[in-house]
């Protein structure tokens, strides 16, 4: 099957998470797969150079999914090979006591890619209308409100600079057991494993109804959401990385040219060298 990009969800749209989303029916197979990963690969390093020259713009991906969507698998193989001056990955975790005494929003800000950069969110602000809900860390009074706030902030990003790419990596739960279990059996992942995540896929339904809502409240004309297939790493490493990519290419970044008076001495100093 010919192999298509990932579409933005469109704003108001109710997506029912199930687990057949999260089988790619179009996946690319064996090394047509990696072949068409190695050249978006290169040419992601050519747009993230220009940017980085240019010092204009900013992208900003956001990555959210369960545990076990192997988010940093997927930035390690996309992102990782990228120049680190010009790519910079933030993770959150629960929030520290000078977090807390301020808005939740603000910890986040504090990291958004400056011009020239990408920026990658492994987890993100929409924690805080994810867990936060789900484990009921603070009324719905108050959670509820976030939606359009973290709406309100993207759009003021994007209004001076910032591109936002949103991505929830979608797992099955049969898969996510798959990957548990391989955690606990390998011994150089099973110190990921805490008991923690089996209390946190008890509760796979009020996590899916908060994800739902996530993309339909927060899906923006500016700030879209991408669904991703993620049973299957190479399937969803390249569909992210054409995203990016053609993400990029929209922002168009060129590299400065050269000063004249600069140019001028190089010309003259590679006439005189001997």
């Amino acid at each position: 099957m010919p192999f298509k990009p990932l579409k933005p969800i469109k704003p108001g749209t109710r997506v029912r998470l199930t687990d057949a989303m999260a089988v790619d029916s179009r996946e690319p197979r064996g090394d047509g797969a990696e072949k068409r990963l190695a050249l978006l690969l290169q040419r992601l390093n050519t747009l993230q150079t220009a940017l980085y020259a240019e010092s204009k713009q900013a992208l900003l991906v956001v990555l959210q999914g369960r545990d076990t969507s192997n988010k940093d698998g997927l930035i390690r193989r996309v992102f990782g090979p990228l120049n680190s001056q010009g790519c910079v990955v933030s993770t959150f975790k629960r929030p520290t006591e000078p977090e807390l005494a301020r808005d939740y929003l603000w910890r986040v800000h504090a990291v958004v890619p400056p011009k020239g950069t990408i920026g990658v969110f492994n987890r993100s602000h929409y924690e805080d209308v994810l867990v936060v809900r789900v484990h009921g860390l603070v009324p719905e009074r108050v959670w509820s409100k976030r939606y359009e706030q973290i709406n309100q902030f993207e759009k003021m990003l994007t209004e001076n600079g910032v591109t936002i790419l949103k991505f929830l990596l979608h797992v099955s739960k049969a898969e996510q057991k798959e990957r548990l279990l391989g955690r606990l059996n390998d011994p150089l992942k099973n110190w990921k494993f805490q008991v923690g995540d089996l209390e946190e896929r008890k509760r796979w339904h009020e996590y899916t109804k908060a994800y739902e809502d996530v993309l339909k409240r927060t899906s923006t004309a500016w700030a879209p959401w991408y669904l991703v297939p993620a049973n299957r790493k190479k399937s969803r490493n390249l569909r992210v990385a054409q995203t990016v990519v053609d993400a990029l290419e929209r922002m168009a970044p060129k590299f400065p040219r050269v000063d004249p008076a600069v140019l001028k001495i190089a010309r003259q100093w590679e006439r005189d060298r001997t």
